[in-house]
């Protein structure tokens, strides 16, 4: 059997490997190692291993790496301890692969263990750009670490080509959000607002924004400016999901809780989980904020999307997205035109540009049948002359 250690750092990066993970754990040509780190290791952050754990998966390995600080130098110091700790499980559980997701500073930290331990790695969502965060840079980092590569659009799939990925090792599949939308069983409205212990309102939005990690002091600003627009609607819920740990976060918890504090129809959680995240798309009237999943997960529900600043920069966009820029005018103008009943006619006849599902199931067969030998050594592959 071929042995797969899945590293895991955050719950919208667990919630996307749900359904990989359950297909390794079930397959009899794999072996399931999992380990786990990060944000999933913190109370700050709501103890999401503790929902791994209740989905029923063994965690081989928990590796604490978060220091309780969002500047750059304790950001950069959590890498450094992640590394140490992934030397010492690599040594220890010797697997034939290593899984990653996406763009996380504690993802690029496993990765670089396992380049140096001489493990193959497995890459998904690779290709994607996002121009606000430092997290761009990560991502194709680990492309060029990484010796298979799983990607959600044909675009993204030839951008790993063009890192000089070899062809036959870079497979689209599509996005993985979509296997959560059409696999799990949604709550009812009343399960939902009983989970929540919050009533929903006329409308409502839910609200995720991430700080942008290339620019310098801006994160305040731009939540000010956001919290600002939302504060003058009328007979709306306002249920926030909490920022990832990245740097100048601790500054959008507090602005987050306050606000929340001062308003009765507003209400924050540090972490909802896949079930409850997704759940409340479904009855929102539109998804609000920085975080990938407006892009990649709610046009499959016909919702809108409010992709505020640059931190999505760059990455495909269903006709369900409204990108604006993080100042009042902007959001302001952006709200207006997702409440409008022109733009609720259109949607829905959205597509997702990340597919239809499915990406997990082909994941898992294409990993069951790659064959190993020969994969470490890489050969650049040069684009064609034109």
């Amino acid at each position: 059997m071929t042995k797969i250690c899945v590293v895991t750092g955050t719950r919208a990066e667990y919630g996307l490997l749900r359904w990989v993970l359950e297909g390794i754990r079930q397959s009899p040509e794999l072996q399931l190692q999992l380990v786990v780190t990060g944000m999933h290791l913190s109370p700050e952050f709501g103890m999401t291993v503790d929902a791994i754990e209740a989905d029923g998966f063994t965690i081989d390995r928990k590796v604490e790496m978060l220091l309780s600080s969002d500047t750059t130098v304790g950001v950069t110091k959590s890498m450094g301890l992640g590394m140490i700790g992934f030397a010492d499980f690599l040594a220890e559980l010797q697997p034939d692969l290593m899984l990653v997701l996406g763009d996380r500073f504690e993802i690029f930290a496993a990765a670089a263990s396992a380049m140096i331990a001489q493990i193959p790695i497995v890459h998904l969502h690779g290709g994607e750009t996002t121009q606000g965060a430092f997290d761009e840079a990560i991502r194709h980092s680990i492309t060029k670490m990484a010796h298979l590569h799983f990607v959600a659009a044909e675009e993204y799939r030839r951008r790993v080509i063009q890192l000089g990925e070899q062809p036959e090792h870079v497979f689209n599949v599509g996005g993985l959000g979509i296997d959560n939308i059409l696999r799990l069983k949604l709550l009812s409205l009343e399960e939902l607002e009983s989970a929540l212990n919050y009533k929903l309102r006329r409308r409502n939005l839910l609200i995720t924004f991430h700080p942008v990690t290339l620019e310098h002091n801006t994160s305040a600003r731009q939540m000010r400016n956001l919290l600002a627009v939302l504060d003058e609607l009328d007979d709306t819920g306002l249920i926030f999901t909490m920022p990832n740990a990245d740097t100048e976060g601790r500054v959008l918890f507090e602005l987050v809780t306050s606000f929340c504090a001062s308003h009765a129809h507003a209400r924050a959680y540090k972490s909802l989980g896949q079930l409850l995240y997704l759940s409340c798309i479904q009855y929102v009237d539109g998804v609000v904020g920085n975080s990938s999943s407006g892009l990649a997960e709610v046009p499959s529900f016909k919702k809108g999307t409010i992709n505020v600043g640059d931190r999505q920069r760059g990455r495909l966009c269903a006709t369900s997205v409204i990108n604006c820029e993080p100042d009042h005018e902007s959001i302001d103008g952006a709200l207006f035109r997702l409440f409008s009943a022109e733009f609720q006619r259109q949607l829905p006849g959205t597509k997702n540009p990340y597919g239809n599902g499915g990406a997990s199931d082909a994941i898992v067969q294409i990993l069951e049948q790659q064959p190993l030998k020969g994969l470490l050594k890489k050969c650049f592959y040069d684009l064609p002359v034109e």
